[in-house]
């Protein structure tokens, strides 16, 4: 589930040109395809925490992969920029469906002593789509059409269903009780926001999605143009990260789960940030520019399932989807805003848009790392 949905968000940046030119759309605008997904990812998991919460994650999950098997499906009929934003905005609702459900159910499910590792492991499918599915949907949308990728995705995510279905029981955890009313769900959340962490929590989201949309964007488009690396060196280029990625990441969360979340998470958005402002000063040719980008995809692995692991301590588990759900919606406001002001600011400062990029990305990470340092406590598990 996590392969099929997580290629086809990171799959849009590598084929910004191919979309471009079989649409007759300049790439500058197509950034308002990851805003529009990035929006409506962020309402639909609004309204899906508390229906999670109170009906269990299991039944979200099936829906939610129907769902975006469904959008997927649709992009083969996508022949125009106001189409393809249709079915965008499509698979961004069912991926609201699906991001807070499934960071909740791994709290549901294993003890906050395993969650470093198991959220580690479930996120490897994420580094899988680099490995297999970027490569495998740049190169159909090199010698077919930008449409092909997201039929395969959707061919996996119809896979993902069954999996679920047949192998993913539902955890006997304390659930919401009361009605399921829309006054209900926006007092809830309104309950969440007065608490310091809460809030903390949702504003490392945001900082962490704006900035990620920053640099990754129009990287793949900088690299082509300024470094002129071909489609090839791309591909290349996302499977690098996606061993790095699998490498990484179950064995941050392994090593958070023994000395706890924070260190891991501090650290890597130090190092992300870094990462990000050499990338224009150093980056000039394919073998530089795979160096940066494992080495940035090592930050990312190593920040994500020790952060994620902490985020789904901060309360019971009759609360934890909608926390998940408040806390990601808010952060794709953050993408969705970084990744315009992406578009924006590439276009406008020509020669120093890539770079202007990088910068405000790497401003993003240093202050997630204060949020986290500062306002976000170590739980000790008792909570989740």
């Amino acid at each position: 589930m996590v392969f099929a949905a997580s290629s086809q968000v990171i799959i849009i940046s590598p084929i910004l040109p191919n979309i471009s030119a079989e649409i007759n759309v300049p790439e500058s605008r197509l950034s308002l395809l990851v805003t529009a997904y990035a929006l409506f990812l962020g309402m639909f998991a609004l309204m899906t925490g508390p229906i999670s919460d109170k009906l269990g994650r299991r039944r979200i999950l099936l829906l939610g992969c129907a769902a975006m098997s469904f959008a997927l499906f649709l992009h083969a009929i996508a022949n125009s920029f106001m189409s393809l934003l249709a079915v965008r905005i499509l698979a961004g609702s069912a991926g609201g469906m699906l991001s807070g459900a499934a960071v909740a159910y791994v709290g549901d499910y294993f003890p906050y002593e395993r969650r470093g590792w198991a959220n580690g492991w479930v996120m490897s499918g994420v580094a899988a789509g680099q490995i297999v599915g970027i490569p495998l949907g740049k190169f159909l949308a090199g010698i077919l059409s930008f449409r092909w990728p997201f039929i395969v995705y959707g061919i996996a995510m119809l896979i993902a269903l069954l999996l679920v279905a047949q192998f993913v029981p539902q955890p006997d955890v304390k659930r919401s009780k009361g009605p399921l009313t829309i006054s209900r769900s926006i007092s809830n959340y309104a309950q969440l926001l007065k608490e310091t962490k809460i809030v903390a929590a949702a504003a490392a989201y945001t900082l962490m999605f704006s900035g990620i949309g920053l640099y990754l964007v129009f990287l793949p488009t900088w690299l082509e143009t300024e470094v002129l690396l071909s489609n090839n060196d791309i591909v290349f280029l996302f499977l690098i990260g996606g061993v790095m990625n699998v490498l990484t990441g179950p064995l941050a969360g392994r090593v958070s789960d023994r000395v706890g979340r924070k260190p891991l998470i501090i650290s890597s958005c130090i190092g992300l940030s870094i990462i990000m402002v050499a990338t224009t000063l150093v980056v000039d040719g394919k073998w530089m520019a795979y160096a940066f980008f494992g080495l940035a995809m090592v930050m990312i692995a190593m920040r994500i399932s020790p952060f994620q692991a902490l985020i789904t301590a901060l309360v019971s588990a009759d609360r934890r989807g909608i926390l998940m759900s408040l806390s990601i919606a808010i952060g794709q406001v953050g993408m969705a805003s970084g990744s315009a002001l992406a578009g924006f600011v590439y276009e406008r400062f020509g020669d120093y848009g890539y770079f202007s990029n990088t910068l405000l990305g790497a401003i993003g990470m240093m202050a997630m790392a204060f949020v986290v340092w500062q306002f976000i406590p170590e739980p000790d598990g008792s909570e989740g």
